[in-house]
């Protein structure tokens, strides 16, 4: 914690820590909300083969989740003196990465040879990501940094969803228009500037973040002349041994299923099956519906009802909503997109709460881990849940293209694919989505372990925990 003298100095915790913090994930997602069309790029525009593009996502992903524990105890083992803050500076330096990074990623050579595109992508990819990550685990870590107020945790959680929902939104509106033609085919030329745009306009919210964001917690508690010292294995088998982090891990990433693995399938679906590619970014992003509807009440609803008592709930309405989706007849006409929007609009309602407060679940996770374990690797263990995060963002798309593949789909078509293919990815969509919200209810509702009256006796014992340790230190 901060001195007597240092917390008087200290602006009072409020709307403009969740400005700052929303302004963080809106940064990243200017340069993520591109990489839903990375898929298409380079398959559709650029000809690479549809399963060697499954491939290299997976070899990329797979790289990347296991280079995020590294950059994660890099983070936690940096003693350098930094001016306010280390976790600010090395998303300053993330942010301007992603700049580079980004654009790289739409390098449009569409006359170089098979290997050349190949290595193109994956160069591309792996410094884009990396930089992602030199931002976002940082950046993950940070929320707990800023207040150590379970309520207001989830404040700040609910104002990152919000920066990423605003994010998505303009990027989901706005980008089929400007990158898909009259024919629902991709206009790949276009999309190296557009990553350029998009990556100024994250540095300048990057900068906004590091400006306006006041740290009050220390995560590096020190608990005097016997404090041991951090060791990685340690931090790793305390991650795998906390349930609650585990838990809230696994409903993330599952999470991924319907975001990533059902990528694909969704732009096929619009371009080929309801024949309007510029409509999908919209519908797309209506899991965001939610988001803005619970923002106004979070400070209300979590002291009452609990996270995970509202995850749980969430997570069956998910069920209802999507098992609707998979049922009914959404037709490729006026009608079926109609009936499409409203099983969307009623699973985003369903799961509004819990994509508010979710990565607050993390931040009481990683708490738990301290109180559990007696240590607080903060840095390591936002990384080892980031790990598995990135994982699973490998893992989804590329298993997405493949299902893809076997239920039809043929790159070198575009948006011209037979109406039996376009209704596979129909309900290959609807059934990704059910399935993430089965995987999410167990996840929160049998794994997950905090509840409202084991969280409130977790922060109080990590309270006189503290107060202690300073006393002694």
């Amino acid at each position: 914690m901060a001195s007597k003298t240092e917390a008087k100095a200290l602006r009072k915790f409020g709307i403009v820590d969740k400005l700052a913090y929303a302004a963080g994930d809106f940064g990243c997602n200017m340069s993520f909300g591109l990489k839903s069309y990375l898929t298409i790029f380079w398959t559709q525009f650029m000809g690479i083969d549809q399963v060697l593009m499954a491939g290299l996502l997976l070899l990329v992903q797979v790289w990347d989740a296991i280079n995020d524990p590294i950059i994660g105890a890099m983070v936690d083992t940096d003693k350098h003196h930094y001016k306010r803050n280390k976790f600010l500076a090395y998303i300053n330096v993330g942010g301007w990465g992603l700049l580079v990074g980004g654009a790289m990623c739409f390098i449009p050579w569409q006359g170089a040879p098979a290997m050349a595109k190949n290595i193109l992508f994956v160069a591309g990819y792996i410094i884009w990501d990396a930089f992602y990550t030199v931002a976002n685990v940082p950046y993950g870590s940070l929320l707990g940094m800023i207040t150590d107020d379970p309520t207001g945790r989830a404040q700040l959680s609910t104002w990152r969803n919000v920066g990423a929902c605003v994010a998505g939104i303009l990027t989901g509106i706005i980008l089929p228009y400007l990158i898909y033609d009259a024919t629902n085919n991709m206009m790949g030329n276009r999309l190296f500037w557009i990553a350029l745009i998009l990556g100024g306009v994250g540095v300048v919210s990057f900068q906004y973040l590091v400006r306006k964001t006041v740290i009050r917690v220390d995560a590096d508690v020190k608990v005097g002349e016997d404090a041991p010292k951090f060791n990685v294995l340690t931090a790793c088998k305390n991650f795998m041994r906390n349930r609650a982090i585990v838990g809230i891990t696994l409903a993330i990433v599952v999470g991924f299923i319907q975001f990533y693995g059902a990528s694909t399938a969704m732009t096929v679906m619009f371009q080929s099956y309801f024949h309007n590619v510029q409509i999908s970014g919209l519908l797309g992003y209506l899991s965001y519906v939610g988001i803005f509807l619970y923002v106004p009440f979070i400070g209300k609803i979590t002291p009452k009802l609990g996270k995970k008592e509202g995850s749980v709930l969430c997570a069956v309405g998910m069920c209802i909503s999507y098992g609707l989706l998979f049922v009914l007849p959404i037709t490729p006409d006026g009608k079926g997109l109609a009936l499409y929007t409203l099983c969307m609009v009623l699973g985003a309602v369903a799961g509004g709460y819990y994509n508010c407060i979710n990565m607050a679940m993390v931040s009481d996770a990683i708490d738990y881990g301290e109180w559990k374990f007696g240590e607080r690797n903060e840095g390591t263990n936002y990384a080892l849940h980031s790990f598995f995060r990135k994982l699973a963002q490998g893992v989804f798309p590329s298993a997405g293209i493949l299902l893809a593949t076997w239920l039809g789909y043929d790159a070198t078509l575009g948006a011209d694919q037979p109406m039996a293919v376009a209704s596979n990815m129909r309900y290959l969509v609807a059934g990704l989505y059910l399935l993430t919200a089965v995987l999410t209810l167990i996840s929160v509702g049998l794994i997950y372990n905090l509840d409202k009256k084991t969280m409130a006796t977790v922060t109080t014992d990590l309270e006189k925990r503290h107060a202690m340790q300073k006393q002694e230190g």
